[in-house]
């Protein structure tokens, strides 16, 4: 499915065709599509270099690994995340080498996913990120190391059929996009001082 966004200024493609289905193809993308990706993320700019950003995914080809990640999901994203092929848990490190905590980590973490998403759109794919999931739970099941935190858990693959999933979503994957008005979040040399009028 195509979703652009109805932009009022011209962006790139990638950009306007980004969307975050929930009705995904059940074929999971190949591994070097899937490094690609990885690859996108590692070469996100960070502060001082840092790269506080680690990724652990769970493909369907491996049920109980799957299942080990669904399982973290909030029932209203386990009802539309069980078609997506490939489920990752973006992880941050929030303490710097020295121990002291690490102020950008979750800008940087951000920005990395940022990145694996646009090359998603790149290569056909789409990602659906979601803050619904227990992070307390993640750590646990994952064995995360001191000062690493779950921040979000990202639903990856081809959009797929709107019409496979429940009444309620499929209107929300079939309503049109929308966003603020950019008057509302850009501002010149003052805030609430718009940088076009509307």
């Amino acid at each position: 499915m195509h979703k652009p966004a109805p932009t009022d200024h011209p962006i790139h493609e990638i950009l306007q065709n980004r969307w975050s289905p929930r009705a995904f193809s059940d074929a999971l993308p190949e591994t070097e599509i899937l490094l690609s990706l990885f690859e996108a993320a590692r070469w996100t700019p960070s502060s001082m270099n840092a790269q506080p950003w680690a990724f652990i995914l769970a493909r369907r080809d491996d049920p109980a690994a799957y299942q080990r990640m669904f399982s973290l999901l909030t029932e209203n994203n386990q009802r539309w995340a069980a078609g997506a092929p490939l489920l990752v848990l973006a992880v941050m490190n929030s303490l710097r080498p020295n121990g002291k905590p690490h102020r950008w980590a979750p800008y940087d973490l951000g920005q990395a996913v940022a990145h694996l998403t646009f090359q998603a759109g790149a290569l056909g794919l789409a990602v659906h990120q979601m803050g619904g999931f227990d992070a307390a739970r993640a750590a646990e099941v994952y064995q995360l190391p001191t000062g690493y935190e779950a921040m979000a858990v990202l639903a990856i693959g081809a959009a797929g059929d709107p019409a496979a999933l429940p009444d309620d979503l499929r209107q929300r994957e079939l309503s049109p996009r929308e966003r603020k008005p950019l008057p509302e979040v850009v501002f010149d040399g003052e805030w609430g001082r718009p940088l076009i009028e509307r």
